[in-house]
């Protein structure tokens, strides 16, 4: 089966099979619908499962011995018994899946999304701004967080996430946190302020601004980069970080060169003193009527958003959108153009899904009849897109 047979199967929408992704330095935290077996089902050595990731041309980089296709989202066909690459049917079909305009910027789907699902809180840690990422081969990575309802019937063991540092702080006291990493608990958090997460909100972090995730199940939408190092020795509840991942992604020039690791800070984002104000996001309504709500959810980065889309019991719309865009169901059942969709209960490592899909520039402009063929339980979904012409905020 060729790239445009699955194009032309689905009429521009594809569909996406689940994409888990463990993490050596995490614990699950067993929101995200995997089989309560599988969350280690990859072995102890590679770490428990902890993410999910969504329309992802993006390698997971966990280090020695990652398989080449970890994090990598695949097109399966409607009998499940096909698949390919979106990364390789986009490199190959180019702007007939992401728009003339975005593959001629980017020659790449220039995102990914994901669920982020741990059970405690991850170190204070940052993602590189564009030089410092260059200079290892890679791209900057903002980020933006959701934190949808549906995902979060249990807020793990903190549900405060902390962002940046205090405006009061000074160089030399997160210099001599760094130095002090090998030590024992370099004090990091000493530094920053922590926030009480609110269900069905986000929060926009741009790269260069240290944070330390609360453990709630996040939908991050993000620049298609993994690219990351951290700064916190210690976590809560005693856990160690090992020392290779505070030189993450640093030139091999520049190890052992707390400078460097200064220079990636962007000081100025880290100690502003309206943070809140400025990185917040609470849900912004597009449109609503009887049959249906659509707001913007992720919306103050330019390189990446996220839409969350309703549809009331019983109610059929047709949605246009300018841009192409992934999207996870996280509530109900119903259909999707030709596709049946439904959110699963429990996900087996491996299993198909009709969860998930990707909908091309033009099928998104044309516009996708969804149907809600529930009585009594709404349609949710959630739509991320790279840059859409229609983010006016």
């Amino acid at each position: 089966m060729k790239a445009i047979d699955f194009l032309k199967e689905g009429k521009g929408i594809l569909r996406l099979k689940p994409t888990w992704v463990p993490r050596s330095f995490c614990r699950p935290g067993k929101r995200i619908k995997l089989h309560p077996d599988d969350y280690y089902v990859l072995g102890l050595e590679r770490g428990g499962i902890d993410e999910r990731w969504f329309a992802s041309t993006t390698w997971a980089e966990n280090g020695p011995g990652t398989p080449a296709d970890e994090g990598l989202s695949y097109v399966v066909s409607a009998d499940g018994s096909k698949a390919i690459l979106l990364r390789d049917m986009i490199d190959e079909l180019k702007g007939e899946v992401i728009g003339e305009e975005l593959w001629n910027k980017y020659h790449k789907w220039p995102m990914f999304s994901k669920f982020f699902d741990n059970m405690g809180p991850l170190p204070h840690h940052i993602h590189h701004r564009d030089e410092h990422a260059k200079r290892v081969g890679a791209d900057g990575k903002p980020e933006m967080y959701f934190f949808p309802a549906q995902m979060n019937n249990h807020e793990g063991e903190f549900g405060y996430t902390f962002f940046g540092l205090n405006p009061d702080c000074t160089k030399e006291e997160i210099r001599a946190c760094l130095v002090n990493f090998e030590k024992g608990d370099n004090k990091l958090l000493d530094y920053s302020q922590a926030y009480k997460i609110e269900l069905d909100t986000g929060w926009d972090v741009p790269p260069g601004v240290l944070h330390a995730p609360a453990s709630m199940c996040t939908y991050e939408p993000q620049f298609a980069s993994d690219v990351y190092a951290m700064y916190q020795s210690v976590l809560y509840g005693g856990h160690c970080v090992p020392v290779d991942l505070l030189w993450k992604n640093c030139p091999p020039e520049e190890k052992g060169n707390f400078d460097y690791l200064m220079d990636v800070i962007d000081w100025e984002l880290n100690v502003d003193k309206d943070f809140k104000k400025n990185r917040f996001m609470r849900p912004v309504v597009i449109t609503a009527d009887e049959k249906h709500k659509e707001e913007w959810i992720c919306y103050k980065s330019k390189l990446a958003c996220a839409k969350r889309l309703t549809v009331y019991p019983g109610q059929t719309v047709t949605i246009k959108d300018s841009a192409a865009y992934g999207f996870i169901l996280i509530e109900g059942r119903g259909k999707f153009g030709d596709w049946d969709i439904e959110t699963p209960t429990l996900i087996r490592y491996g299993e198909l899904t009709s969860d998930e899909f990707f909908v091309t520039e033009s099928a998104a402009k044309k516009g996708v009849t969804i149907t809600n063929t529930s009585k009594t339980e709404n349609i949710v979904m959630l739509k991320h897109f790279a840059e859409n012409p229609d983010l006016k905020i």
